[in-house]
């Protein structure tokens, strides 16, 4: 598998980011091309997984973190993620605007979430599932890991807004439940109740939020686990320069690209990384989202620009790559992307 974190690193100067962009992106779809002999049409099953199987990968069984994570722990981070209890007028939880309930692809499918207090945030809520495998959380990085992203949002004034740590763990101690769950989770004792061990417990819950696709399937080598229709939509995507930014087993949340890199994007309010870093080269620099479950997650973009997915790809094609996409293009490559989501809850949204 090619590491493209360190993609971000070629990225310093406009006119020469877009010459190394499109190299870049040339390169990989040569290579891919050099794998698939059918041109437009799909290529045999096993030369187009071979071309994949360059760029990207199944996801793993288990999350990075996760063996050292007990029953215990999941348990009561299950129940936190789930609990309203944990902001201020008790309305809201992280389940609230990352929904894994009722087939829901870990988002509330919001535009911007509804914080405690009746206001919005400022960006599209990532999905949950699978966010363990991400080089960071948020769309900006801030986070370096899951138990970091846990304390931010409780924390929020716009989110769940309590005032502090130590209140969030007096309600907590204050609870009948919480007690004895947090004993069998961290030991016995007043000192299990923390706001770390908290931040613990729902990372451990997450790590269990792995998803199971077809590309998976297909990658593992079911032949029948793509359409026809699916399989032109992968060549596609392996030869028009989508996996130069999404690749790996995500097929992408593994490097910061400068969104418009080719055409500016329209809104350029939101610096992305750039106020985190203070790096005028991370300017409209964000993590590249992951595609998996991709069908699931709407509206798309760190500021829900595109409400479709045929939209999305449609900028995506025209903002990053300089390309115009046919409709029979964007159909196949949205085919495919709709393969990419979790299978229970993919069935779980077909039966609505």
């Amino acid at each position: 598998m090619i590491d493209m974190s360190s993609f971000h690193l070629f990225f310093m100067r406009p006119t020469i980011n877009v010459m190394k962009h499109l190299s870049l992106a040339l390169i990989f779809s040569f290579s891919a091309a050099a794998l698939l002999s059918g041109g437009d049409a799909p290529s045999s099953p096993a030369e187009l997984r071979k071309a994949a199987l360059a760029v990207v990968a199944p996801l793993p069984a288990r999350m990075p973190g996760a063996e050292r994570d007990t029953p215990e722990q999941i348990v009561l981070g299950r129940k936190l993620f789930n609990d309203n209890r944990l902001s201020i007028n008790q309305s809201q939880s992280c389940n609230t605007c990352h929904r894994v309930d009722g087939g829901r692809g870990g988002v509330d499918n919001e535009a911007f979430s509804l914080g405690a207090h009746g206001k919005r945030g400022g960006r599209n809520a990532p999905t949950v599932l699978n966010a363990g495998l991400h080089i960071a959380q948020f769309w900006d990085g801030r986070a370096d890991s899951l138990e970091a992203q846990a304390k931010g949002p409780v924390l929020n004034p716009v989110e769940m807004a309590m005032p502090n740590a130590d209140e969030v763990v007096r309600r907590l101690k204050g609870t009948k439940d919480y007690p004895p769950l947090f004993a069998k989770a961290f030991g016995a004792g007043p000192e299990s109740i923390t706001y770390d061990n908290m931040a613990r417990a729902i990372a451990a819950f997450e790590r269990t939020l792995v998803s199971h696709d077809r590309l998976d399937d297909f990658l593992k080598g079911e032949d029948r686990a793509l359409s026809l229709e699916e399989q032109r939509g992968l060549g596609l995507f392996l030869t028009a320069g989508c996996t130069t930014c999404h690749n790996g087993p995500l097929l992408g949340g593994n490097s910061y690209q400068k969104l418009g890199l080719v055409n500016p994007y329209p809104n350029d309010k939101d610096l992305g990384r750039m106020a985190i870093t203070k790096d005028e080269g991370d300017k409209f620099k964000f993590k590249v989202p992951s595609l998996r479950n991709i069908g699931l997650t709407a509206p798309y973009f760190h500021d829900s620009a595109a409400a479709t997915l045929p939209q999305a790809v449609e900028e995506m094609a025209r903002l990053q790559l300089g390309k115009t996409l046919k409709p029979d293009e964007i159909k196949s490559l949205v085919a495919f992307l709709q393969t990419l989501s979790d299978k229970p809850r993919a069935k779980t949204t077909a039966s609505r």
